[in-house]
């Protein structure tokens, strides 16, 4: 059995890693969340414990790593002081595999108009406080796979490909389910994984920005 901990357990991406975890006696899930009500219906699932609380809390995440295998990080919000915080309590625990969910442009590395897209959507303050998190993460001895995504989207369907740090981003969108796919696969073989920045999007949506636009514009 794989003892996983979810960081922020009611994020998108994170209840779809849920549900296909769900009731699958390999694995055992520690779900932590600000407000745990928002997964009462997890409650009678044989292999889950569910606590409310917050990255905040040094002491909780130091009390909730005894004994996992594996810590999934779905945040938002102060990303450089979360992995500090998380960084500091694995590093005084036994358990060493992070994945850490972000979004494209950590490296620069998406070419225009998308890239420059990026940095003006997220904006300038938010993406540096992201890439700090992601340098906090790399410079640590942990074994992690950071996750960079393209603009998400609710499709349901499985359709990505991965670059890796130092390669071109390609694509523009990619769908949480293909995200989710591949923190299960990260999850499954973490070693495969280890020490790798990952860029991920759907195949063939190197022209999207027009209809990204579209759908911001309708949201």
């Amino acid at each position: 059995m794989k003892n996983i901990l979810i960081l922020g357990a009611n994020g998108k991406i994170a209840r779809i890693v849920e549900k296909i975890l769900l009731n699958n006696m390999d694995y055992k899930l520690t779900l932590i969340l600000r407000n745990s009500q928002r997964l009462n219906k997890l409650h009678d699932a044989r292999n889950v414990n569910i606590i409310e609380g917050s990255v905040s809390d040094k002491e909780l995440l130091k009390e909730v790593l005894v004994g996992q295998d594996i810590v999934y990080a779905n945040l938002n919000g102060n990303m450089e002081q979360w992995a500090h915080n998380i960084v500091d309590a694995m590093s005084d625990s036994s358990t060493n595999k992070l994945i850490w969910i972000t979004g494209s442009g950590l490296y620069h590395e998406v070419p225009d108009p998308f890239g420059s897209w990026v940095e003006n959507y997220v904006g300038h303050e938010s993406k540096e406080d992201t890439r700090k998190a992601a340098k906090i993460i790399e410079n640590s001895q942990l074994q992690y796979s950071i996750i960079r995504a393209a603009y998400m989207t609710n499709d349901d369907e499985v359709d990505y490909e991965l670059t890796k740090k130092g390669e071109t981003f390609k694509g523009t969108m990619i769908s949480r389910s293909s995200i989710a796919d591949f923190v299960i696969k990260i999850i499954d073989k973490p070693d495969k994984y280890s020490k790798e920045s990952f860029g991920i999007s759907k195949p063939g949506t190197d022209n999207m920005l027009n209809k990204i636009r579209e759908i911001e514009h309708d949201l």
